[in-house]
């Protein structure tokens, strides 16, 4: 391995049960299995979270599926094919009209509670490996002992063509009825109707008929014969549609929404950081009742902005290149919320949300999903592979965290296979039981499973080796169980490419 060449070093802490729940509170009920993360490629972390594991922070964790109490299925969305659905316009619409009006609605957001802090029993900072040796250019590789490792195959991958479609119920003019006179009583004779009032009509029927005369008015002035029938795209807005009728010169509230690299050399991450901090220990006191401690401003660092991952550029890659961001929120010149998200590269990852609780009532937590499916959308065309949305965990046993499901078309990953199913046909599946596995087929199995643990690369002393030569320097001690575990979670492509710390 060149020294100047990225890579992945982590150290594995094996499996941890019996511990607080934050979905169902169960003191002792969530299970995972975990790993700390010096450093980390973000296709490294595009493959793991393509088996179940997850980030907080520097610590990378995979939920026990089997044995956990709330088990959490990894969900992603098709953001191509994304079309909001009639809740999620109206939450839209919703802050178009804050925006341009300045209306605050009453009341606050439901349904929809960000993921919480992770707790897993977190380990602190592993202070057995030097930071010096991690960045040292003088690392030795002795990987030359085994074969050349196969180009790893990209997973099949099932996807969905379906969208999202919004029904309306009618609404009736309900029929006069006098005082004191039931509906099924017999009306006396009388000259009926007045020919002089028009015939009651559905809302409904009312609402087309000015829909049609408006398009026909607009056709019209643009020298289109009134005849000729309205386009798909006329009579359907986009998702771009609806936020870019935010941005009017006009508006009685400015909304800016500004992408960050978490890095506190870039200037306006630096700039804003204070600013952050005060926000998130708000949204946590108040949105989570967090005592002060437990959201000071080295939480907030270590959680959100401490991230194993290593900016990278690619030709072929967005132009802001993939890492860790915060995606600020600007009202009027104060951040009102940040969306801390992973650009990865076949998607981009949701890893937190928190907003000032002040403006609740404006459903932050799905406008930001929106804004984000938004914005994956626009990288797609800057690199056409980038085309998924994740949104994390989807927690079908814990009804609060199904909203997440709302986001069609999207894909649930298969806990056994690691293949992905549309989410339509998981949910009768989680409806009988809370872990379930997802490939029709019984016999279908991980491909990308262990085949043979001596693959698997260590870094052993500042030296870069597989499993089998390390295994040889330890002249009889044996840890072959806990790595191939491990390996075995991580999966054999990335066993051969990720070092393992041995101390």
């Amino acid at each position: 391995m060149a020294g100047n060449q990225s890579y992945t070093i982590v150290e594995y802490f094996g499996g941890n049960d019996g511990y607080h729940c934050g979905y169902c509170k169960n003191e002792k009920g969530n299970s995972s299995n975990g790993m700390w993360s010096h450093t980390m490629t973000v296709q490294d972390y595009q493959d793991l979270i393509d088996r179940g594991w997850r980030r907080s922070g520097k610590y990378v964790y995979k939920p026990i599926m089997k044995k956990t109490c709330c088990p959490q299925y990894t969900i992603r969305c098709h953001a191509l094919k994304f079309q909001p659905s009639k809740s999620h316009k109206k939450i839209l619409k919703k802050m178009n009209k804050f925006l341009s009006k300045g209306e605050l609605p009453k009341g606050q957001e439901h349904g929809e509670p960000m993921d919480a802090v992770c707790e897993e029993p977190g380990p602190r900072e592993p202070i057995n490996l030097v930071q010096s040796i991690v960045k040292c250019a003088a690392i030795k590789d002795i990987q030359q002992e085994v074969p050349e490792c196969p180009t790893p195959t990209e997973p099949q991958k099932q996807q969905v063509d379906s969208t999202a479609t919004v029904s309306e119920t009618p609404q009736t003019c309900p029929a006069s009825v006098p005082d004191g006179r039931t509906a099924s009583t017999a009306p006396k004779p009388g000259i009926g109707a007045d020919p002089s009032r028009p015939p009651c009509r559905k809302a409904k029927d009312l609402r087309k008929e000015r829909r049609l005369q408006k398009e026909q008015t607009r056709q019209h002035a643009e020298g289109v014969s009134a005849n000729s029938t309205p386009s798909q795209t006329n009579q359907t807005k986009s998702l771009e549609d609806f936020i870019n009728e935010s941005l009017q010169d006009d508006c009685s509230h400015r909304l800016e929404v500004r992408l960050v690299p978490v890095n506190f050399e870039d200037p306006q991450f630096a700039a804003s950081y204070e600013q952050s901090v005060t926000l998130y220990a708000r949204y946590q006191m108040t949105i989570h009742g967090d005592d002060p401690s437990d959201c000071s401003e080295s939480e907030f660092r270590r959680f959100l902005c401490d991230s194993p991952l290593e900016a990278e550029f690619s030709p072929d890659g967005p132009e802001v290149g993939y890492g860790s961001f915060h995606q600020q929120y600007w009202l009027d010149g104060q951040i009102v919320a940040v969306g801390v998200i992973d650009i990865l590269p076949t998607c981009v990852s949701s890893v937190y949300l928190y907003y000032n609780p002040d403006f609740g009532s404006l459903s932050l937590g799905s406008y930001s999903a929106l804004r984000e499916i938004t914005f994956t959308r626009q990288l797609e065309k800057q690199s056409p592979k980038l085309c998924y949305y994740y949104l994390g965990f989807y927690i079908h046993s814990c009804p609060k965290m199904r909203y997440k499901g709302q986001y069609q078309p999207s894909d649930l990953l298969c806990p056994e296979t690691y293949i992905w199913a549309p989410i339509e046909r998981c949910v009768p599946l989680l409806d009988d039981s809370r872990y379930a596995r997802f490939h029709q087929d019984p016999d279908a199995g991980d491909t990308r499973a262990l085949k043979d643990v001596s693959r698997a690369m260590v870094l052993h002393r500042r030296t870069v080796m597989p499993y089998a030569a390390y295994s040889r320097k330890r002249k009889g001690a044996s840890d072959e169980k806990e790595v191939q575990q491990y390996a075995g979670l991580v999966g054999q492509d990335c066993a051969e490419r990720i070092l393992l710390f041995r101390s």
